[in-house]
């Protein structure tokens, strides 16, 4: 809000020092004739002041959210480095806990609930890392193999015990952002499985240079689809949910070009096709 006060105060200051300055530029042409001299001298006189002012204010406004910007920068790094620390002794505990009970079937299942947890957290943890250095700088794209990483993905959420997924993915070596990558797969993946009966399996497929994720849940009336990349958009309000899933899931497709489509039926479910032409690389 106060930014916002602050522009508002800024132009008008500015569109005034404008308004003085032709003034002044009237009166000068009034009293010495319009000449090319006298306009080129003018002329240059208002650059140079509107140049100057411009500076003033503009540097007057924006430096403290500069400095806002690096102190938050700042203090995030450090949330994020203090958030690791017990982040990995949650794992290491639970190795030492499971050499010395690794007869006992009871709490070792429990410590594979802890440690499939610790694996979301840890997930969590590394895309708040990607999001904040995506804000400093340029992400570095890396060669990935198209099955491998969806496998790993699956594997995370099937230890969830909810819905099967079944696979049918050629090798395709991909060059993309890996980390925006995984949570975009995520992002569509738990979509199908929030909106899914539990009893039903979810469908992943590559074709034609096309990744196709197909689930048999509540499906989209198709009069909405136009609407599900809206952020904070939810398909349905009664399923916990913020929103934002799809919105990301648009975002990265548009920055790396891949192409989305979305198809859907009420009540048979739901097809999502990601074109990956531009991320292909041969080997």
């Amino acid at each position: 809000m106060k930014l916002k006060k602050d522009i508002i105060i800024a132009s008008f200051l500015y569109f005034f020092t404008v308004f003085i300055l032709l003034s002044a530029v009237y009166w000068f042409m009034l009293n010495n004739g319009f000449t090319q001299k006298n306009f080129l001298i003018s002329s240059i006189a208002v650059l140079i002041v509107s140049l100057g002012w411009g500076y003033v204010l503009s540097s007057d406004i924006l430096a403290p959210k500069q400095e806002m910007d690096k102190k938050l920068l700042h203090l995030t790094k450090e949330i994020i480095h203090e958030l690791n620390i017990p982040l990995s002794t949650i794992k290491a505990n639970t190795e030492m806990i499971k050499k010395s009970h690794k007869d006992n079937e009871k709490i070792i299942k429990r410590l594979n609930r802890i440690d499939t947890a610790s694996i979301r957290l840890q997930k969590l943890y590394n895309e708040l890392v990607y999001s904040i250095n995506r804000e400093i700088q340029v992400i570095q794209k890396e060669k990935i193999y198209l099955k491998n990483i969806i496998q790993e993905r699956v594997e995370i959420l099937e230890a969830f015990e909810r819905n099967k997924f079944e696979l049918d993915i050629k090798n395709i070596i991909l060059e993309v952002d890996i980390i925006g990558f995984e949570q975009m797969i995520d992002n569509i993946l738990n979509n199908a499985m929030k909106y899914t009966n539990k009893n039903s399996n979810i469908i992943i497929k590559s074709d034609n240079n096309n990744l196709i994720i197909i689930d048999r849940g509540i499906g989209i009336d198709e009069s909405k689809l136009v609407q599900i990349f809206e952020r904070y958009y939810q398909i349905n309000k009664n399923i916990e949910g913020r929103g934002i899933g799809l919105n990301i899931v648009k975002r990265y497709c548009d920055e790396m070009g891949i192409e989305i489509k979305i198809k859907s039926q009420k009540n048979i479910g739901t097809t999502i096709i990601l074109g990956l032409d531009r991320v292909i690389k041969d080997g």
